[in-house]
Order: C-alpha cells, then structure tokens, then sequence
C-alpha cells in the first residue's frame, strides 16, 4: 500500500501522481458535504457547485464581480471609525478597531465605488461581514450615504450589497443615526427618480435591514440568506409563540412579499444589469 505514503511536498495518490495542493486548501461543503478546493469556489463566486449553497464573500470580491470587467474607482477608502465613547466590554472598542483593520486590511465595514455594469454607470457600495460583523457604525452609514449622493450628483443608479450583523453598539446613538442618515439620502434619490437596487447577503440583519437594506426599488436575496431585525429566540419570546420553519429565509420573505427576487450569486451580475436595463428605459 505504498500509495498511503505521505510526501514532504504532497501526497502521494493511488496512481502514483503527487498532489501538491498546500494545506488548508480543502473545504467540506456545509450543506452537501462535497470536499472542494479553495480555488474551485474562487471561480465559481463562493458557491458551491454540487448544491449552490452561498459562500460569504468580500465588499472587495462584490465589487469585483458587479464592476470587473472595466475600470472603476474606490471611494471614500480613508475614512476610519474612532471611539469618541470610550467604550469597552471584554476588549476595549478602540481595540477591536485595530484588530480589524490588521486582519481585514479594511479602514472599516463598507467599500464603495463607481464604475459601469454593462451600459450603465452606477455607484455601489458593499458591505463586508470580516470587519465587526459588517455592523453599521459612522463610518458604515457615512459610505453608503456618500455612495447615494454620488448617484445623485452624476444622476447615475445605486447598488448597496447589505451583509450584517446590524448596528453597532460600542458607538451607541452614533451608531443608530446612521439608519436615519441612509434613509434620508435614498429619499432624495427616490425623489429624482433615480433606481436604487439592494441586495441582501448573508447575514442581513438588525438596524441595516431595518434603514437602507429594506428600501430598495428592487429588493434582491442571494438564497438562503438570513433576513431579518432581531433574531429568532427574541422574537419567540416577544410574542409567546413558536416560529415557522425558517421564517428569517430569503425564501420564506419572498413567498411573503419582503423581497422581490432571489437570485443565484453567479448569475447576479446579469440580472441586476436587466433590472437597470428596464428601470432606465
């Protein structure tokens, strides 16, 4: 059985062929099971292709996809949150900043751009869930009220790709401003008859979904996305009963008409480019 022998620099296959893939390169599917290479979902956009089940990616990789094809520019990339309360629970607010910022190589949770989907120049803006949980603090808020002021401006569509885990606590009343902040601009661009497309990512949850994420013209999930304020074991024991089979689902908000489409990450690009197609005719 000398094919069991392992290899300094891979392992040696049945057949005698070393397979060189680096450790930590395999990943077992959490829904099917199927064993998959990293690389396997980085060309397929995070998903896996036995069973589809949606990967999470990056605000970077999301404007990648929507924008890729040609140039575009990051704005806003310098802003950084601080800790005006001082806050502190196990660590200290200041702390987890700057953790972040070293793990992510983010400033903070959102990324925004403008570039052209297909014919149309738009603005977008992403959300990224490695940063605290994509929570929405000032700085979160701040770029995706720039992102709708910059569609203003060029009178251009917006596209905000929502994943989180809702507000963020350590800037306390800071950080609930921002739902006013967001829903104050995407009023204005509503008003100059300018389309705005959300898409809700997994997690899309708390004072994100309840401010921008739910005020899109379109409303689009990726399957099976965690959609909702607060959670479910706050909810049961508000009103003393137990909850459909997940209800917080993309699937089960479509079926109840908070949400308009679902939508498969790997076609995403496509459908939102229609949508603007008919929304601007």
């Amino acid at each position: 059985m000398a094919w069991f022998r392992r290899q300094v620099k891979g392992i040696l296959t049945a057949r005698g062929q070393q397979n060189d893939a680096p450790a930590g390169q395999w990943i077992k599917c959490e829904r099917c099971g199927e064993i998959l290479t990293r690389r396997a979902l980085d060309q397929n956009l995070q998903v896996c292709p036995k069973c589809s089940f949606h990967y999470p990616m990056s605000s970077m990789q999301y404007i990648e996809m929507l924008l890729g094809d040609g140039p575009y520019a990051l704005h806003d990339t310098g802003l950084m949150a601080v800790d005006s309360l001082h806050f502190k629970d196990r660590k200290s607010y200041a702390l987890r900043l700057r953790e972040a910022r070293r793990k992510t190589g983010l400033s903070d949770a959102a990324r925004a751009a403008v570039g052209r989907l297909g014919s149309h120049e738009v603005s977008v803006a992403a959300l990224d869930f490695a940063f605290i949980g994509g929570s929405m603090g000032s700085v979160v808020g701040e770029v995706v009220a720039r992102a709708a002021k910059r569609a203003l401006a060029a009178r251009m569509p917006l596209i905000v790709v929502a994943q989180s885990g809702g507000a963020r606590m350590m800037e306390g009343a800071l950080s609930l401003m921002q739902m006013a902040k967001t829903s104050g601009q995407l009023a204005l661009l509503a008003q100059a008859g300018l389309p705005y497309l959300s898409v809700l990512s997994n997690p899309t949850t708390g004072g994100v979904t309840a401010s921008f994420a739910m005020l899109g013209d379109v409303i689009v999930a990726e399957p099976g996305a965690l959609i909702g304020f607060a959670g479910p074991r706050v909810i049961r024991e508000t009103i003393g009963q137990d909850l459909p089979p997940d209800f917080q689902r993309a699937e089960f908000l479509l079926a109840h008409g908070f949400v308009d489409m679902i939508v498969d990450r790997r076609t995403l690009r496509r459908q939102l480019q229609q949508l603007l197609d008919h929304l601007a005719a």
